[in-house]
């Protein structure tokens, strides 16, 4: 089964939906995952801010969420969010496939192993080859601007960034920038299971240099245009969804090989 985790403004996938409460052993995600079909595919859903956006990033229960989804039979997930974009390249509207990120945030439960078996899964190449590929082949075959590796930083939240912050993080190369994708891919990857990133661009986040024009990220922006490339997002997953395979024998499915320190 193929999961996917929404982002802002993204409550439902489907019309068609059985709801599934799940419990977890790190209390309540975000909703209940909902399960319905794309061309026969089963698919998983959850709004990672609650069904009404109730949960700000940084109070997302992250391990919650990953969790339920292994639970009901996910192996491979999706996990669609809004981004500011730190190069002027890289415009509003365009998906960027991330294959790095660099993780900013402080203070969130970001693994399942807290001992005492001591676990150290490699963090070297964190989201799937094999989804990203897919995923990047749907957007060109969907006419969507579409950038196939990117770094993503994760700050706290929930502030934006000051302008300070935005041209180190800019100065360092990342390409874009974001809430919620640490800890939620990595802790797909402590659970073995695959997990790709769609970020669209909603804006400059504070304005960069070289475009004085854009005027710095405000929450109401960041809604509007992605709310605006909904459909897109929903018909690139309507067309990926049939192409993802079974989970393949990869370093997402194979990450605890070498990770556990016996005794």
């Amino acid at each position: 089964m193929i999961g996917v985790f929404g982002g802002s403004g993204f409550y439902s996938l489907l019309d068609d939906m059985t709801e599934v409460p799940v419990a977890t052993p790190y209390g309540p995600p975000s909703a209940p995952i909902r399960i319905g079909k794309i061309s026969g595919h089963d698919v998983a859903f959850m709004p990672r801010h609650g069904d009404e956006h109730t949960l700000p990033p940084h109070r997302i229960n992250y391990r919650a969420n990953v969790w339920a989804m292994k639970e009901v039979g996910v192996q491979r997930i999706i996990g669609p969010c809004a981004c500011g974009s730190l190069k002027p390249e890289l415009k509003p509207g365009t998906f960027v496939i991330c294959d790095q990120f660099v993780d900013r945030t402080s203070a969130r439960e970001s693994t399942f192993y807290d001992g005492p078996q001591t676990t150290h899964v490699s963090a070297a190449e964190p989201y799937c080859p094999d989804l990203r590929g897919v995923l990047a082949e749907c957007a060109r075959a969907e006419n969507i601007p579409v950038v196939e590796a990117g770094t993503v930083v994760v700050i706290q939240g929930p502030r934006f960034s000051t302008r300070a912050e935005s041209r180190s993080y800019a100065a360092s190369g990342f390409d874009v920038i974001n809430m919620t994708q640490y800890p939620e891919c990595w802790l797909a990857r402590e659970l073995e299971l695959c997990y790709a990133n769609v970020s669209l661009v909603t804006d400059y986040d504070v304005g960069l240099e070289g475009l004085p024009d854009a005027p710095p990220v405000s929450a109401d922006t960041a809604f509007r245009v992605f709310a605006d490339n909904l459909d897109r997002l929903r018909a690139l997953l309507f067309r990926a969804v049939p192409k993802i395979g079974p989970q393949p024998e990869d370093i997402c499915a194979t990450a605890l090989d070498s990770a556990i320190v016996h005794h």
